[in-house]
């Protein structure tokens, strides 16, 4: 799972990702790959279950008054068994652990129980079979006290972790008075008490709620409960465009244009409700089971209008970098609708041909390539798509902004011609004559027919030449004659 890196500039914690990101960016793209649990986390008696745990032991009134010693073995045991109980459940709903394996490490710790009168942990027993290992178990108790911490937001019922990234954690949860799932993310605790943070945090969710669009994550609420900052949003039950090109490779082209359609018709809306997103990726473009696309993750977005944020970030590079564009590298105050739609255009590439336009080993190696080298056309690494869809990618991918489509209306006009089997009307063929006039020159037999082309044209232009002079003279002569 994509983590934000917490400073800014040419930064990185891996070799590839993604550099100087706002504080409260999760990949919420990618959290909501695992499937829903229907029913919450609770014992008998309604309460949630995730309060049990080793180092939170349950009271028990049932323990006689004075005897400590053994009300604190009672209450270990129940803290244990609690939290047995639960791990049990997560792990085969998880898939970490078959049916069959957990009931014959539960059958162990029965007869061991039994011989030696003192209650045998569940996870130890796992642990002991290699059937999940102590970081699987760690991390599991960890994701429990992260939902327990939640429970306390009003009007929502925690029911599990999806995912966390470095500056945020998102829950999947039911919404109690329209009886709905929904996506919380919370802001971590370290970072509840910075100013700054919690600007940001708000400053997405208020940024996420003016956008009202089919093919955009919708945002619902935004408030704190306690210490938690949490943000509510639209819970999308699919995977990702990535997880999609993972899959698959390559998506099919016709497939490929009707998603790049989708998240064009979002990045309009967006766009002309002032916002540019800046962080256009894989990652961040859901997919719905029933083929819908939603761009998703506003951790980066910024209102065009807000000059004073612009020039505060200016010189700075804020994105991703296998998909930023070549203005967002050099940190450029004015960044607009072409740097989407080129961040768009590298994933339509990546689609298309199952790569990035550009890999390297460091962050660095890959901005520098985006400045400075042009990507193999994607029609040559995938020989079997269209014209109109090769010119379209390439379009979408040109260096300077004033060359790419300047409005998601243009790319949207084109997109359609393709699925249409028609010619782009923006998208035109570049030739580099300076490239063609300083090509390597070929070998042999081949060299022969180069030389002997080159030659033809050497004596087309000297008689094309000679014949412009010959009639300016004539000319000159008629005129002359005339005057006489």
């Amino acid at each position: 799972m994509e983590q934000g890196a917490s400073g800014c500039e040419l930064t990185s914690t891996e070799t590839i990702t993604k550099i100087a990101l706002s504080p409260n960016t999760v990949r919420a793209a990618s959290l909501y790959a695992r499937p829903i649990r229907t029913t919450p986390l609770t014992t008998q008696d309604g309460q949630p279950e995730i309060g049990l745990s080793d180092d939170e032991p349950k009271p028990s009134s049932e323990s006689p008054a004075g005897n400590g010693s053994n009300r604190s073995a009672n209450e270990s045991s129940r803290s244990a068994t609690g939290f047995d109980t639960l791990i049990g459940k997560i792990v085969v709903e998880r898939g970490l652990v078959s049916s069959d394996e957990l009931q014959q490490c539960a059958h162990i710790a029965q007869t061991r129980s039994a011989a030696h009168g003192v209650p045998v942990s569940l996870t130890e027993l796992l642990l002991e079979h290699e059937f999940l290992t102590k970081r699987q178990i760690d991390r599991l108790r960890t994701d429990l006290e992260a939902v327990r911490s939640t429970q306390q937001i009003p009007g929502y019922q925690i029911i599990r972790k999806l995912g966390a990234g470095a500056m945020a954690t998102v829950f999947l949860a039911k919404q109690l008075s329209l009886d709905r799932f929904v996506a919380i993310k919370v802001l971590p605790k370290k970072f509840s008490s910075n100013p700054t943070f919690i600007d940001r945090f708000y400053r997405e969710g208020r940024a996420a709620a003016r956008l009202n669009d089919a093919n955009i994550v919708g945002a619902l609420d935004v408030g704190q409960a306690g210490e938690h900052h949490y943000f509510v949003m639209e819970y999308v039950d699919g995977d990702t465009l990535h997880d999609r090109i993972l899959e698959r490779k390559r998506v099919p082209e016709r497939e490929a244009l009707q998603l790049l359609r989708q998240v064009a018709s979002a990045l309009k809306h967006a766009h002309e409700m002032g916002f540019v997103h800046r962080d256009i990726k894989p990652k961040n473009i859901m997919l719905t089971k029933s083929g819908v696309a939603k761009l998703a993750d506003l951790g980066l977005a910024r209102a065009m209008s807000d000059r004073e944020a612009a020039e505060a970030e200016a010189g700075r590079a804020f994105g991703t970098p296998y998909y930023i564009s070549p203005e967002q590298i050099r940190g450029a105050v004015d960044i607009g609708p072409p740097a989407d739609i080129y961040g768009l255009g590298a994933t339509f590439y990546h689609m298309l041909t199952g790569r990035v336009p550009f890999d390297g080993t460091t962050p660095s190696q890959v901005m520098h390539k985006h400045l400075k080298v042009t990507p193999t056309p994607a029609d040559h690494v995938n020989p079997s798509l269209s014209e109109p869809t090769a010119l379209i990618v390439e379009m979408m991918l040109r260096k300077d902004a004033r060359d790419r489509y300047q409005n998601a209306d243009q790319l949207l006009v084109d997109i359609d011609c393709a699925l249409a089997g028609k010619n782009p009307e923006f998208a035109r063929p570049v030739v580099d004559l300076a490239k063609l006039a300083t090509e390597v020159t070929p070998q042999g037999d081949d060299a022969k027919i180069v030389r002997k082309v080159g030659s033809s044209l050497s004596t087309g232009f000297i008689v094309l030449a000679v014949a412009a002079v010959i009639s300016v003279l004539l000319n000159l002569a008629l005129i002359a004659v005339m005057s006489l």
